[in-house]
């Protein structure tokens, strides 16, 4: 006898997830392929009568799930198999990324706010949680609280209203996502500075980046990050707006994510986009300036799932940026780049002949993406360092903002150079601070 989780989009029932032997399958229910309005799951999981067997079914729903030892705890936590996909899908997805959840059968989402749907923390219990969160992931195994965010950094969903911070209930969306500092025996200070910092500069030269703030509770210091995909209604009630990440939406599993493993690479990213969105020029041209900013600021780990599209009333979007982190400021961590720029993984190497064979496999105009890459560069340095004495202004300073300026400032020079002066070399003398691969 398979076993069952009914699956809901927004309230809407419009599928079973199904384990047999192991294995898992995903079928449209009926009553949604007769509906007017039905819209796919999934770019991968197209609308159809037929069911969808393991190969295609398990990128999108293991894509909900929280990866490495986040995963592996999580397990634990809930007695199961850290490869039973569908076991710890029932466990905790009940509020994930997009408009997706997942319910035992006979069991239906909340459709209006139920009393104590948050359980609202004091700071002695918001650090307690803090501190917990390496032990205990998305709080597996509390009653009533079944909470799933896809990547392997410990983050936890919660509810944010003017001070309070709370754990939402039986179901009820959440409106943020708690991001602690990676510790420390990672090799990774400063993570939340960093990240802050990193997505505060994106809003600053005109992306559109998830907003992110950093907080303290005790000695304790946070990033709470404003969830993109989720709204106020107009009666004030928070909605789920449905999205996925790149390699949902190609139909990659998670453990392939990197291209060099056979997950998306930015050809791939950008025809994804022109497929999905309508009219698709302003979305390509977001998702370039992305690509440019992530190499600009050296983050090396922008892989297919730290892109997403975000379906809204009009349409399939872009979502905004997130996950901006300048890992190239960390020694210990790798050089390589998660997809390529031409046929380049690694930055130093990375000539205006690979900029022009990016944009031609992209579909994108040689000329103009030099030119948006040129502006981006030139503008990058100098906004770095104002947001820099901005919040060293405010108190917010760390010893790793230093280093991603430099880098920064750094790493467009060198571009600049490179895209007007063509094989301009490598300096061989690394700034202080600054990763030597550069």
């Amino acid at each position: 006898m398979p076993r069952q989780l009914n699956v809901w989009l927004s309230g809407h029932h419009i599928g079973t997830l199904a384990q047999i032997d192991g294995r898992l399958g995903f079928r449209y229910a009926d009553e949604w392929l007769a509906y007017a309005g039905a819209v796919p799951l999934s770019q991968s999981l197209p609308l159809q009568a037929a069911p969808f067997d393991d190969r295609s079914t398990r990128p999108f729903f293991a894509g909900l799930l929280p990866e490495g030892d986040q995963r592996k705890r999580i397990a634990q936590a809930l007695h199961v198999s850290r490869q039973n996909d569908f076991a710890l899908l029932d466990g905790i997805g009940g509020e994930c990324a997009g408009a997706v959840s997942l319910l035992e059968p006979g069991q239906t989402p909340q459709v209006t706010e139920v009393p104590n749907a948050v359980r609202w923390l004091d700071d002695a219990e918001l650090l307690r949680l803090i501190e917990e969160m390496p032990q205990r992931p998305m709080r597996a195994g509390d009653a009533d609280i079944r909470l799933s965010l896809a990547g392997a950094q410990d983050k936890l969903p919660v509810v944010a209203e003017g001070a309070r911070i709370g754990l939402p209930r039986f179901g009820s969306p959440s409106t943020h996502i708690l991001k602690p500092a990676i510790t420390s025996t990672a090799g990774i200070e400063g993570s939340v500075f960093n990240e802050g910092f990193c997505l505060a500069l994106a809003s600053a030269l005109g992306l559109e980046a998830a907003p992110a703030h950093m907080q303290r509770v005790g000695d304790c210091t946070y990033l709470l990050v404003t969830r993109y995909d989720r709204q106020r209604s107009a009666n004030g009630a928070w909605v789920r707006l449905h999205q996925e990440d790149f390699c949902q939406a190609l139909g990659v599993v998670p453990e392939t994510k990197y291209q060099n493993e056979g997950g998306p690479d930015l050809a791939q990213s950008f025809a994804l986009l022109r497929r999905a969105t309508r009219p698709s020029a302003p979305q390509l041209l977001k998702l370039l300036d992305y690509v440019i900013f992530h190499t600009l600021i050296g983050n090396h780990d922008a892989h297919g799932k730290n892109f997403s599209l975000l379906y809204t009333a009009r349409g399939a979007v872009l979502a905004p940026l997130y996950d901006a982190l300048s890992t190239a400021v960390y020694a210990r961590l790798t050089d390589k780049m998660a997809m390529k720029i031409g046929d380049k993984y690694r930055f130093s190497q990375v000539q205006a002949s690979h900029w022009e064979r990016f944009a031609a496999e992209a579909g994108l105009s040689p000329a103009q993406t030099k030119k948006r890459i040129l502006g981006i560069a030139q503008r990058l340095p100098a906004l770095a360092q104002t947001q820099w004495a901005a919040w060293q202004a405010q108190g917010d300073d760390h010893p790793i903002l230093a280093q991603i300026v430099a880098l920064i400032a750094q790493r467009c020079s060198l571009t600049q150079r490179r895209l007007t002066q063509p094989h301009t070399p490598l300096e061989t003398t690394p700034l202080a601070g600054v990763d030597s691969s550069f």
